[in-house]
């Protein structure tokens, strides 16, 4: 394929040292600023912690309302409640899927006191037609996802959306999101197609690859570039390494965000505030 049929990087993101819920360190990938190039995606947070004192406090109750939230577990057990009467377990490898929609107050607390935990949450935008749906939430043990060997060196487990024919367990219409956990073995180059419509990224959290002449960090988050010819990505594993690759549709809607809550206008932002003050996330 010629290389100017393949998306190439146009830039490098490495992230923020920062904490959330009480006292949680972890890297914020994906902020505010890149709302707009990276719509339909709101937020990337990677966490990887080896000491309890990082991660032991949890995410205690909070509100979100406007988007849906994607957990992925890689290492470690956390419990999820919410307000609507949702309860689960994520453990290593699994995975969670939450529609915030009108209104929802949950937490996730490790359920560990030692050793590792390590994963993903991404923030997923909701149309300003579905802000105001009814809270949602599921949980997908790891071994239920459709994975693709694409040979002896390489697979791709189908966590969200659709690839190469098989159809991971949520899909997602109007931002039709795709997302793919790639682990390579080798170096043997992988060539992943992206519907040319979508907005797309990678996040590498183990090892290190190469698009293109542009070489990816262990911890640094890839834009790649939205060429209308360009069908799809090239990767070139420096060895074995592991890959979260993120594509949308983009929704083109203005974007107001005030802490957990995103909606369209400031409006529908104090609307929210209000709301929840006033105990109607319920």
């Amino acid at each position: 394929m010629p290389p100017s049929m393949y998306r190439s990087i146009e830039r490098l993101v490495s992230g923020r040292e920062t904490s959330d819920g009480a006292g949680v360190k972890l890297t914020r990938v994906i902020g505010t600023s890149l709302h707009t190039r990276l719509d339909p995606f709101l937020m990337l947070d990677a966490f990887k912690n080896d000491e309890a004192a990082d991660y032991i406090g949890g995410f205690p109750d909070h509100p979100h309302r406007g988007f849906e939230t994607i957990t992925y577990l890689i290492r470690g057990r956390m419990r999820h409640r919410d307000n609507r009467g949702h309860e689960g377990l994520l453990e290593s490898g699994d995975l969670q899927w939450m529609l915030a929609g009108k209104g929802i107050i949950h937490s996730e607390m490790p359920e560990q006191e030692e050793g590792q935990l390590e994963g993903f949450q991404l923030w997923l935008n909701l149309p300003a037609i579905n802000k105001m749906d009814t809270p949602d939430y599921r949980d997908i043990a790891s071994n239920t996802f459709p994975v693709l060997h694409t040979s002896e060196e390489h697979l791709i487990k189908v966590l969200i959306g659709g690839y190469q024919g098989l159809q991971g367990p949520i899909q997602r219409p109007i931002t039709e999101p795709l997302l793919l956990d790639i682990h390579c073995e080798t170096s043997k180059p992988l060539n992943i197609p992206i519907p040319t419509s979508h907005t797309a990224c990678l996040y590498v959290y183990e090892g290190a690859i190469s698009v293109g002449e542009t070489s990816v960090q262990e911890r640094q988050l890839a834009i790649l570039n939205n060429i209308p010819e360009a069908l799809s990505v090239e990767l070139s594993p420096r060895g074995p390494c592991r890959v979260l690759l993120m594509a949308g549709k983009p929704l083109n809607e203005p974007v107001v965000q005030y802490g957990p809550f995103v909606m369209n206008t400031q409006d529908e932002i104090q609307a929210a505030v209000r709301d929840y003050q006033e105990g109607r996330f319920s």
